[in-house]
């Protein structure tokens, strides 16, 4: 190849449609529910991932959702149920007939039933713990004891697990001999005499050893045991910090209990982020797109609020500057603009801030430098937003004075905005309040009050 040749890459392709459900795809199934045509309805729905059934239930409206059921009837999956969004997932089970909804749950692991029924009636979840056998019974029920959020309602209770001194020889008879594995899993977990997990050997090096290899010596290196009252939301951190793919669960005697997979870890931490982001947004984090108007209406109310009782402080400053606006029009023309540059400059700041405290990447150790970072940060581009309104407010006013006034009060409030968006929440989390939930209300009104009195502060003293 000559030198002046090169490889290009081939481009990535980005499909707006990828891993969704597509019109066409919605339309004929509904159409096959209007014709009550249940073979048609059935051969479209069995190519169907259930997740992706879920999405297309979430969808739909509720008369569409309710005949769609009931014609899919038997062949309702567990695993739909699983994937389904909290908001709906009652009504769903309302909808499918007892038969049905036995069969579905018969066919769930542990963890996807206790998921399933602590959000449920008492009512409801009797007439499911009803129908599973019961060793499965005793398990879920006792599942459902634990706290909620704690690693004990994440976790699964049917796990794989072997003597430490096992060869892998008698590890895979005895697989083989067993008829109720789980069905998935990754590790094999080796305890001692007293139940108490020592390691975790993985399917890949029990299948690759001679059957005479002690399965102690195939341990993986890296083994963590989680407790059964461990918040979920450490749990999912350290299933990402030590990229693990499952975990065994010990109670407080350091037995085993039960074991937590990468893909529920992964579920609450894909749980969290999300909360985090409609809560910097002041929604709910309880809301989806199938509430109802009066449920949305009345989680957004006491946000909306705490918004009007902020932007009635800043008003109160605007109004100590009355006469001083009156004088001179071109402050109301000009102060939304340093109020609404401090704001989006410590929502900025704000932001990383709160997905750094939720990921544990801001501590104690680097807590300083990172307000250090962001305070300059905001005086740099202070500084240069400052050169470009200055110029502004003298070509459009002709005032070199006003042109300096806004100048200073952008700088002044672009710093307070990364002063303000990072040590407010780490102000709230120390003080055991959720940064994400509260620290928006904080940032929007240290930022418009600060913004709004530097401005006018200092147009009083140097233009009037």
């Amino acid at each position: 190849m000559s030198e002046d040749q090169t490889i290009e890459a081939p481009e990535v392709e980005e499909t707006e449609d990828a891993y969704s459900l597509g019109r066409k795809a919605v339309a004929q199934i509904l159409y096959a529910v209007d014709l009550e045509d249940r073979d048609q309805l059935v051969e479209l729905m069995d190519p169907l991932h259930p997740a992706d059934i879920a999405d297309l239930l979430e969808q739909i409206n509720a008369f569409d959702r309710m005949r769609l059921i009931k014609l899919y009837d038997k062949e309702f999956d567990g695993d739909i149920l699983s994937e389904l969004d909290e908001s709906i997932r009652e009504e769903v089970i309302g909808i499918l007939s007892p038969e049905v909804l036995a069969e579905a749950v018969r066919e769930l692991d542990s963890d996807d039933v206790v998921d399933l029924l602590e959000d449920l009636e008492e009512q409801q979840q009797e007439a499911i713990l009803d129908v599973l056998e019961d060793s499965d019974r005793v398990a879920v029920q006792q599942s459902l004891t634990y706290p909620e959020y704690s690693a004990g309602r994440l976790m699964q209770r049917e796990v794989v697990m072997a003597p430490e001194h096992w060869n892998v020889g008698e590890a895979i008879d005895y697989l083989r001999n067993t008829d109720d594995l789980p069905e998935q899993f990754y590790h094999i977990v080796l305890v001692d005499p007293r139940l108490r997990p020592v390691g975790n050997v993985t399917l890949g090096k029990l299948m690759a050893s001679r059957r005479e290899v002690l399965l102690k010596s195939l341990v993986e290196d890296t083994f963590h045991v989680i407790p059964v009252l461990q918040y979920e939301g450490d749990v999912a951190y350290a299933f990402n910090q030590y990229h693990l793919i499952s975990a065994p669960v010990v109670d407080e005697n350091e037995r085993l209990v039960g074991v937590i997979t990468i893909d529920d870890a992964m579920a609450v931490l894909d749980e969290e982020h999300e909360e985090d982001v409609l809560r910097l947004a002041g929604v709910d984090s309880e809301s989806s797109l199938s509430d109802r108007v009066a449920e949305t209406t009345k989680r957004r109310f006491p946000w909306l609020f705490v918004n009007l009782i902020t932007a009635v402080l800043a008003s109160l400053v605007i109004a100590q500057f009355e006469a001083a606006i009156a004088q001179v029009v071109a402050l109301a023309v000009l102060m939304p603009i340093v109020a609404s540059m401090g704001g989006n400059a410590g929502t900025q700041s704000l932001t990383v801030a709160v997905r750094a405290l939720a990921t544990k990447d801001l501590t104690g150790s680097n807590v300083w430098r990172v307000i250090r970072r962001e305070v300059l940060v905001g005086l740099i581009n202070g500084l240069a937003f400052a050169v470009i309104m200055g110029i502004v407010g003298y070509v459009w006013f002709g005032s070199t004075a006003l042109g300096g006034v806004i100048a200073a009060a952008m700088v002044i409030n672009l710093v307070v905005a990364g002063l303000a968006g990072t040590g407010i929440p780490i102000v709230l989390e120390k003080l055991g309040i959720d940064p994400a939930l509260a620290s928006g209300a904080f940032v929007t009104t240290v930022t418009d009050v600060v913004g709004f009195f530097a401005f006018l502060g200092l147009a009083v003293v140097v233009l009037l």
